[in-house]
């Protein structure tokens, strides 16, 4: 993994005093430095407020703050339109017919893919080892829980571990996912503006996973049924095992490494 942000450059801190002390909470827990935002002490800024924790770049040229939502927005309109079981996501861990896989979303990041995947009735559990991205996402799946409805239903399929990935997966000590879902960082460019956005906060936090072949091995290791591994569409395969099948979409891709079909 490249170089990633240093702890000094993040602070915490709060948009209502009311949420103060959860952000000195936060902040103690993150090991991380808490107060009112100043331009010149930190490069990135979580904040607690009374829509939850989000993270913000300081600078007048900085992208607006990001938060994990599964309640409203993009992921809400994305359960009620955005495919269902034909979408390239759930095709590639095997969705079909009754056929609802256990699934190991060994790079969570902002939780999307994990969320469609319990969305349709998987069982997801979801691994993120950058603290501040572990902190948003928990964060998001507190507040979808908290919702009641249909989203509480989906969030409580989903299970956060803050961990490194290659490490607890080889010393996995649960149920053995049916499937291990990954979608490495990659060195590259996106055009959506939305991407552009989280990429310009994440890439200083979390950097490329240059382990990528170690993180592709372990989850071959671990899964039983089968890998899937979702790349930019014109991107080298990671090095090592090949794989069996590809999935390709507009502008990704997903690499599939089959060990044993699925059945219901």
């Amino acid at each position: 993994m490249s170089e990633p942000l240093s702890a000094n450059a993040i602070g915490v801190t709060w948009l209502q005093d009311a949420y103060a002390p959860a952000a000195e909470s936060l902040a103690r827990q993150l090991g991380l430095p808490c107060g009112q935002a100043d331009l010149t002490t930190c490069s990135l800024w979580l904040q607690v407020g009374e829509q939850g924790l989000s993270l913000q770049a300081s600078g007048p040229d900085a992208p607006g703050a990001v938060r994990v939502d599964f309640v409203e927005g993009a992921m809400a309109h994305r359960r009620q339109f955005g495919g269902g079981a034909g979408q390239m996501v759930a095709k590639a861990v095997g969705l079909r017919g009754a056929i609802r896989p256990s699934v190991l979303d060994a790079t969570a990041g902002l939780g999307r893919d994990a969320f469609v995947l319990a969305a349709l009735g998987c069982q997801v559990t979801l691994i993120e080892r950058q603290p501040v991205i572990a902190a948003l996402l928990g964060d998001g799946l507190q507040r979808a829980r908290a919702a009641g409805g249909e989203v509480a239903e989906i969030a409580a399929r989903m299970q956060l571990i803050h961990a490194d990935a290659i490490e607890a997966m080889d010393a996995w000590q649960g149920q053995i996912p049916q499937v291990v879902h990954l979608d490495p960082m990659f060195p590259h460019r996106e055009k959506s503006a939305l991407v552009k956005k989280e990429m310009r906060l994440f890439r200083p936090l979390a950097g490329d996973d240059l382990d990528a072949p170690a993180l592709l091995a372990a989850a071959l290791q671990l899964a039983s049924h089968r890998v899937a591994v979702k790349r930019p569409r014109k991107a080298p395969a990671i090095e090592g095992a090949l794989p069996s099948a590809q999935l390709n979409g507009q502008s990704s891709r997903y690499d599939i490494y089959g060990k044993k079909k699925l059945e219901a």
